[in-house]
């Protein structure tokens, strides 16, 4: 049975990998040029995406009707490392004429069955939680029962990404009595999330819907099976460039290094570069290692020390490099057989930017599709 979607925010076409070969894409839309290069090489051709400023896109340039409308939009200023501009930030504000198409398509009669956005955690508390009110009257308001979730892509990946996603059942449908719960589950909806409901207005109160998602089985998939030995786009560090990394560690850091030597055996992990004050107060770069097995979350490479070092240690033997861009990929579920752009920056934003692939499936599997079977059923008695 084939599902249809609209993709905005579309990126690098990485929520298409997750929903998989039973949805299709009628439209997919976004501004930057390059990620749509790398939107249309996966996606044969990518004929459905649309390279223009959601702002100025008109309802007449978005095809058909849609079984769910799936928006990662820009997180930027409702990232906890952001300025606190939120949903009247420049970027993250494009939330607004990406809703605004959301009601065209609504008052056409083409309101999509589901509607699925995707941002950073800090998208709950933004502005006192007043954003996440805002985007919770914005489903309210056309009539759909939604709900929020975190999930973190460690779940099924080893890297640390904790994703905001608010999903919408328009007001005519059913929701199946199992995929919904009394209250909030301890995996799933955070004290941030229950303390952001308690900010909604009676009537987006009374839609909503506490998600229940069932726990995935435990993740198969390591760190270290991922990181490359001739890795392709990135070089290892010389000597003195990986003990200028040991040099910037505190002695909490560099006693990790110590203990993982004494193993005696292959071990990965992962180091980012981040200002913290020294014993006097005065602020210095330091380098921060983890051996968990789990990687950082991927950022976008707007500086260096956004970017993930690796750090292999073989007994005494300590070699480092950045992270590569298969690497990058392979941490947001993307198959080897993903296209990504031939620089660097390029493809380590494109994996940053994106969402991770089994998230995108376990959503699907638990939420998307039996909601529209579910209802196709209903039609069909």
């Amino acid at each position: 049975m084939t599902h249809t979607y609209y993709d905005f925010f579309a990126g690098g076409g990485m929520a298409g990998f997750g929903l998989g070969s039973d949805w299709t894409c009628l439209f997919a839309n976004d501004i930057d040029a390059k990620k749509a290069a790398s939107y249309r090489a996966n996606h044969d051709g990518g004929r459905e995406l649309l390279l223009k400023d959601v702002a100025k896109v008109t309802v007449d340039e978005i095809p058909g009707s849609a079984d769910l409308v799936w928006a990662s939009f820009p997180c930027q200023d409702l990232s906890l490392a952001g300025k606190g501009a939120g949903l009247a930030g420049k970027r993250s504000g494009m939330f607004k004429p990406f809703w605004k198409l959301v009601r065209q398509l609504h008052d056409a009669g083409r309101g999509p069955k589901l509607i699925a956005l995707e941002n950073v955690y800090g998208a709950i508390t933004s502005n006192g939680g007043r954003d996440f009110a805002t985007i919770a009257a914005a489903f309210s308001g056309l009539g759909y029962r939604f709900g929020a979730v975190v999930v973190d892509a460690v779940h099924f990946l080893p890297q640390s990404r904790p994703r905001f996603f608010m999903i919408g059942v328009r007001g005519d449908l059913r929701i199946p009595a199992d995929h919904a719960q009394d209250g909030p589950s301890s995996v799933w909806h955070p004290p941030a999330l229950v303390e952001g409901h308690r900010l909604l207005s009676k009537t987006a109160a009374s839609r909503w819907v506490w998600w229940n998602l069932p726990t995935p089985a435990l993740r198969n998939v390591s760190l270290s099976s991922l990181i490359e030995d001739k890795p392709q786009g990135v070089r290892w560090h010389t000597k003195a460039e990986t003990k200028h990394l040991l040099d910037m560690m505190t002695d909490h850091n560099r006693k990790k290094v110590e203990a993982a030597k004494e193993l005696g055996t292959k071990v990965v992990g992962t180091i980012y570069r981040r200002t913290r004050p020294d014993e006097n107060g005065v602020k210095r770069q330091r380098a921060e290692v983890r051996f968990d097995e789990i990687a950082g979350c991927l950022r976008t490479p707007a500086g260096g020390s956004s970017r993930q070092t690796i750090m292999v240690v073989e007994g005494n033997k300590v070699r480092s490099r950045l992270l590569s861009p298969r690497e990058a990929a392979s941490l947001m579920g993307l198959p080897d057989t993903y296209v990504l752009p031939d620089r660097y920056n390029d493809a380590y934003k494109l994996a940053g930017d994106g969402v991770a692939v089994p998230v995108v499936r376990h959503l699907a599997d638990s939420i998307f599709e039996p909601i529209l079977k579910r209802n196709r059923l209903a039609l069909v008695a």
